[in-house]
C-alpha cells in the first residue's frame, strides 16, 4: 500500500480521485487545495507519491508547489491538469514530473500513469 497525496482545488474531483486511489488499494494521506497546504502534507507525511492539480487556490499553482516542495523531497509527482496550454506544460516539465494524466481522466488512465510512475505500485 503507498501513501498518495491528493492535491486539487475542485471538491468533488478530489472525492473522485480518493475513491479511484483507495479502489486500487492505497492509502490517501492528505488532500489539498492549496499549494500551502500540499507543502506542509508532503513534509508531514512523505508520500510515495503527489497528485498534483496544476490550478489550485491560493498564492501558489501546482508548478510552483512542487518548486517549493523540491526544495527539500524527491517525491513523484503525477500532473492532473486540464490545461494542455505549451507554456503551461514547459513550466511544469521543469519541475520533473513523472508524468501528465489529461482531464477529464478515468480509472484506467489514472491507474496506468500511476504504475509508470512509482515502481511497484500494485497494491500490496
Amino acid at each position: 500500500m503507498k501513501k498518495i497525496i491528493i492535491v486539487e482545488d475542485e471538491f468533488m474531483l478530489q472525492m473522485m480521485i480518493e475513491k479511484m486511489i483507495e479502489k486500487m488499494g492505497h492509502q490517501v494521506v492528505a488532500k489539498a487545495k492549496s499549494g500551502d497546504a500540499a507543502i506542509e502534507a508532503v513534509k508531514e507525511h512523505q508520500p510515495d507519491l503527489v497528485l498534483m492539480d496544476v490550478k489550485l487556490i491560493g498564492k501558489y499553482d501546482g508548478i510552483e508547489t512542487i518548486q517549493q516542495i523540491r526544495a527539500f523531497s524527491d517525491v513523484p509527482v503525477l500532473y492532473l491538469t486540464g490545461n494542455t496550454d505549451k507554456a503551461v506544460i514547459e513550466r511544469a516539465k521543469d519541475t520533473k514530473p513523472m508524468a501528465f494524466v489529461i482531464k477529464p481522466f478515468e480509472y484506467n488512465g489514472l491507474r496506468e500513469a500511476m504504475e509508470e510512475v512509482v515502481p511497484n505500485i500494485h497494491a500490496d
